[in-house]
């Protein structure tokens, strides 16, 4: 079959073993991993990325020994119970006739227990536990442990292992100065501190012998205070390739760093530089990461030959038929992974299960299932935003004659919003797929159209996904020409000036402040913003950053007493309240609004902060406080009220939630 991406597409052999593409499904932890009645629900989750067409998948992490727990009686190999136990998933795997490999992962001082451990007792920013230090037997013993591990995921019928080296976990808790003191055999000198993951791979090949694929994730850049130079860096992979690494896969940043590496604010391909510097100074097939969720991207990065495999994770999460669409020419029909971290990441730091915003179905499959319709009924949604159109395309999978009422003339209602903030241009391909993907299911689309009640009475269900309109607060001197509303400044339909007030700082109140102090830039001035610096002349890959060039001066304004942007989400909300920092934007909390008055050349916004007057004067005050729910259609009269189901922003209206929009819409389609 001919494809329009023959790169991804090509198979590649890995000694004995041959994958039928290069697109690896990377690491993620799922919440299915930690314990045995969950197993079933994990085979079920990677069978359909097998289904999909990956031509690896990597599991979560699995420890080798309980001192390396992620949490609690968390995931691990250690037992051939474990073994025997993990066959149920590896064979459905293999039923779709997919490739899996088992990472193993030490959390060391990133365990979330009291007994953790690690190269040295310095405690973790990200976790309240300080961790023990391992003695020099005890590592010795936990070399072994690796090697055990990837004994048993070849018992368990794994077809590869990677060992994970990355990410601040405990491998690379030896490799750095930053946390590793020691002076005994396994620290003192970067030659000392390599030791460990090379012994790693050295005992684990001795344990699988030579024809069991061993994939090693290693660092590229520490993006931490005291991390490895790039001349360390180059120097480990050789030492690896020695012991009989198989794989290098890349890994950008530990987590404690302050750099964002995957977020959706972080440039596609972001990091892929460093990977073809890897790729030239090695003779072993290396695997691309971080911010690639394209065909196109992972097709230039291996025809380019900066890589010879890609690593996506979260887009197969977003879409566990990626491979499949990509390879018949249907990547119009994939959908993206907008990198939000809201479902998946922001999930797995909570300790909740994994899933998807765009796709609530993950880590869901055996239970959230879209069944066919026995009888072919009528469905009308009202609203095309993103529950509308949630509602609409798994309405119309399951069989149902679906017309979809759009009062406006367009697709998308707030997620057009959210595209036009600077960082999330990814939403773009969210309503890109579903426009897509309602031409492909033949839903009857009517934009423009006003859906009444009397229409909507001959229709045998109906979904109400009316959406929110933004709340303007009863403020003396709201209704000034010079006060706008967020989604007239968001939409284009109004200009704010050079100075401009900001009432309201949640989610939009943020996404509003960075839309009005950001100036377009390159990916090299976002390094530099971050500062990230070459990691051959930078420690770490960190240097001094470069200052942004705000483009409006903006006050942000709320009244509770907590620190701006404590509620975003945990993965991403720090480096959207960095971004803020950078940007110059004062920031009130506490505040009470009094009133708003209209000067000759701009507009006084009034406050009470802390007791004392307080007087901001800009050229306009942006409204971002908060929404309701738009319930005109909800006739709680009717007698048919059971066909009838509101949903999204129209059933409650807090922030923009996209995500519980789109789960709440696929849950009561997948009830019908």
């Amino acid at each position: 079959m001919t494809t329009p991406y023959p790169h991804l597409m090509a198979p590649l052999d890995l000694g004995p073993l041959r994958l039928r593409n290069r697109l690896v499904m990377g690491s993620m932890h799922t919440g299915l991993d930690d314990y045995p009645w969950d197993l079933p629900k994990l085979a079920a989750f990677y069978a359909e990325r097998a289904k999909g067409g990956a031509g690896l998948i990597v599991t979560g992490g699995f420890a080798p020994n309980k001192r390396g727990w992620l949490k609690p009686f968390g995931s691990e190999m250690t037992t051939r119970l474990h073994a025997i136990r993990h066959q149920r998933v590896t064979e459905a795997v293999h039923d779709e006739g997919g490739a899996i490999a088992l990472q193993v992962l030490h959390a060391g001082r990133y365990g979330y227990s009291p007994f953790n451990v690690s190269a040295s007792d310095r405690k973790s920013p990200i976790t309240p536990f300080k961790p023990g230090r391992l003695s020099t037997k005890a590592v010795d013993r936990t070399a072994s442990d690796f090697a055990r591990s990837v004994a048993l995921a070849r018992k368990a019928g794994y077809d590869a292992v990677e060992i994970m080296g990355s990410e601040g976990y405990l491998i690379n808790q030896f490799l750095a100065a930053r946390t590793n003191d020691r002076t005994d055999a396994w620290g003192g000198s970067a030659e000392k501190r390599m030791r460990f993951p090379v012994e790693i791979v050295r005992r684990s090949r001795e344990l699988v012998g030579d024809d069991f694929p061993i994939i090693y994730r290693i660092s590229l850049i520490d993006l931490v205070e005291d991390g490895q130079t790039w001349d360390e860096t180059i120097e480990l992979a050789h030492r690896l390739e020695a012991a009989g690494v198989t794989v290098l896969n890349t890994g950008i940043g530990w987590h404690e760093a302050r750099v964002p590496t995957i977020i959706t604010q972080v440039p596609r391909g972001a990091w892929t530089d460093y990977t073809a510097r890897l790729k030239a100074e090695v003779s072993v097939p290396v695997c691309a990461s971080n911010r690639i969720n394209t065909p196109e991207l992972a097709e230039q990065l291996l025809a380019d030959g900066q890589a010879d495999l890609v690593s996506m994770a979260r887009p197969l999460l977003a879409d566990p038929e990626f491979a499949n669409k990509a390879a018949a020419g249907r990547a119009d029909e994939i959908n993206t992974c907008i990198a939000c971290n809201q479902a998946c990441l922001d999930h797995a730091f909570k300790n909740k299960k994994v899933s998807c915003l765009v796709n609530p179905r993950a880590g869901r499959e055996t239970e959230l299932v879209l069944l066919p319709t026995r009888t072919r009924r009528t469905v009308a949604v009202v609203g095309a935003g993103p529950a509308g159109l949630a509602a609409a395309t798994a309405a119309a999978e399951r069989g149902f004659a679906v017309t979809l009422f759009e009062r406006s003339g367009e697709l998308g209602g707030q997620f057009r919003l959210a595209m036009a903030v600077p960082g999330k241009e990814d939403f773009t391909d969210t309503l890109r797929y579903y426009t897509r993907r309602l031409e492909v299911l033949g839903v009857d689309v009517r934009l423009r159209t006003e859906a009444t009640q009397d229409a909507l009475a001959t229709y045998d269900k109906v979904v109400l996904a009316t959406g929110v309109a933004p709340r303007v607060p009863a403020i003396p001197g709201i209704d000034s020409p010079r006060v706008l509303r967020y989604d007239e400044v968001l939409s284009g339909a109004k200009v704010p000036g050079q100075r401009v007030a900001v009432i309201g700082a949640g989610g939009i109140g943020v996404d509003v402040s960075v839309w009005l102090t950001h100036s377009p830039e390159t990916h090299d001035q976002w390094m530099a913003h971050w500062g990230v610096g070459d990691p051959s002349l930078h420690r770490g890959g960190l240097t001094e950053p470069k200052a942004r060039e705000a483009k409006r001066q903006v006050t942000l304004i709320q009244r509770k007493t907590t620190p701006i942007g404590v509620g975003l989400g945990k993965t991403s909300g720090w480096a959207h309240r960095a971004v803020l920092k950078q940007s110059g934007v004062r920031q009130i909390s506490g505040a009470t609004y009094d009133r708003i008055e209209d000067l000759a050349d701009g507009v006084a916004l009034h406050l009470t902060v802390n007791g004392e007057p307080e007087v901001v004067e800009v050229d306009h005050v942006v409204v971002c406080a908060g929404q309701e729910s738009v319930r005109d259609l909800v006739d709680t009269t009717s007698d048919n009220q059971q066909h009838r189901h509101v949903i999204g922003g129209a059933d409650v209206a807090a922030e923009l939630d996209a995500k519980r929009a789109i789960r709440q819409a696929t849950e009561v389609v997948a009830a019908l």
